[in-house]
């Protein structure tokens, strides 16, 4: 492993992410605060060198697999971190916390604690700027609780119980306790001493509420002295000024700078969250659409090619879009018929395919909705690493693929940005 990381140094910060879109979310944070950042897909093996940044995202595709496998590839990549230099770490998942009773999130974090020999950590998937806040240790979506909201009939990881410290404690063997809104608010040496005192209550983790980017803050900085931190991208806001703090983390700008990137303009949309669904319907009012129905997949239909065709003919004279996209009962229908795993795996390795003959035919700036379909598609296309750079919507950068040919990329958690962000990913891509 060749060590050539920020300044010619190591990484500051090393982090694992269960999922593709979430991975950029946090890299995204990062580089808004500062920090150099370069995202690698899937755990580096030893070969894999150093990228030149202040800190690594390696991104998984660990959220829904058994939980054996999510351990087993999550500490290999906290492996591979801590050879590269990395002093920090942590471990992101998604800001409405979405697992099952059994894991991956508590089991995960564990797994990482026992490998750093960390006897405390914090889990807080917090996202104000995207209606994510926890009070009390409940999640919130905008005004609902977490279990009132749409994701209580997520397909893969149904929330049914917004408490997190309840819900994490079903996952963990370790006592998980609560960091309340009023110490948080007393500020990051309040929040220290509710670490220390549940440390000594026997206490393992955490969950840490907040309702304000300024909440993150104060959390981030009471986390200097602590191995690992989980959660969602939102508490990694507070994490620069520490390395800003210690004299390790330059104050100078352009951490979001990206080279140009030309070509065909596609959009790939795999997710049926109710963001993405009007995300395509307000794009297919301004651009040619091709719908790829799962029952027509099952049952033989050469789909990708017929997709394939069509954008041929299209290519170069503005964005498309092939989706898989559907309504809730249009996808319950699938699920029934062909099963809830079965019907996204048949999803994901149709639209894997299809972004893989678009970008032989000449696309070069390709936005994806789904984390599960992002994961999928830079599979195929073989992409080992992304530069982070300016935000499209919170959440959401532009990256820049490591390799050639460069690929303009933006990979969209499912649930993330306004109706107009396919057009604005254009706009903003380097």
């Amino acid at each position: 492993m060749t060590t050539t990381g920020s300044d010619g140094g190591v990484p500051l910060l090393g982090c694992v992410a269960d999922d593709f879109t979430g991975a950029t979310d946090l890299a995204n944070t990062l580089v808004k605060n500062g920090m150099r950042t370069v995202q690698l897909l899937g755990v580096p093996d030893a070969a894999t060198p150093v990228p030149a940044a202040d800190a690594v995202v390696v991104a998984l595709k660990s959220r829904t697999i058994p939980v054996a496998d999510a351990v087993a590839q999550s500490v290999a990549a906290l492996d591979w971190l801590r050879v590269a230099g990395a002093g920090q770490f942590f471990f992101k998942y998604c800001s409405t916390f979405d697992s099952t009773e059994k894991g991956n999130i508590g089991p995960v974090a564990e797994a990482m604690m026992e490998r750093l020999g960390s006897r405390f950590t914090i889990a807080c998937p917090a996202f104000p700027e995207n209606g994510r806040t926890i009070y009390k240790g409940h999640l919130f979506v905008g005004d609902l609780l977490l279990s009132d909201s749409s994701m209580r009939h997520h397909p893969l990881t149904p929330m049914s119980d917004g408490n997190l410290v309840r819900f994490l404690g079903r996952q963990t063997k370790g006592k998980v306790g609560l960091v309340p809104i009023a110490t948080v608010a007393s500020g990051a040496k309040a929040i220290q001493g509710a670490f220390g005192e549940l440390q000594e209550d026997g206490f393992s983790i955490a969950i840490v509420d907040a309702v304000t980017d300024r909440d993150l803050a104060a959390i981030g900085e009471a986390c200097a002295g602590l191995a690992l931190v989980t959660g969602g991208s939102g508490v990694a806001l507070g994490l620069p000024a520490n390395f800003r703090g210690q004299g390790r983390l330059a104050d100078g700008g352009g951490a979001d700078a990206l080279p140009a990137v030309a070509g065909a303009e596609a959009v790939i949309s795999g997710s049926c969250s109710p963001a993405t669904l009007a995300q395509v319907a307000r794009f297919a009012d301004h651009a040619p659409l091709f719908a790829i129905d799962p029952l027509a997949l099952a049952e033989g239909r050469d789909l990708v090619g017929e997709a394939l065709d069509w954008a041929r003919g299209r290519l170069g004279k503005g964005p498309l879009l092939v989706s898989a996209s559907a309504p809730a009962a249009k996808v319950a229908e699938v699920q029934k018929r062909l099963g809830v795993m079965e019907a996204g795996e048949l999803v994901e390795k149709a639209m894997a395919a299809v972004a893989k003959g678009l970008v032989s035919a000449g696309v070069r700036r390709l936005v994806v909705a789904g984390g599960e379909t992002a994961g999928a598609v830079v599979g195929a296309l073989r992409i080992r690493g992304l530069r982070i750079g300016r935000e499209i919507a919170p959440g959401v950068p532009c990256t820049v693929s490591l390799g050639e040919p460069p690929m303009a990329l933006a990979l969209k958690s499912g649930n993330f940005g306004d109706a107009d962000f396919f057009m604005k990913a254009f706009r903003t891509m380097p």
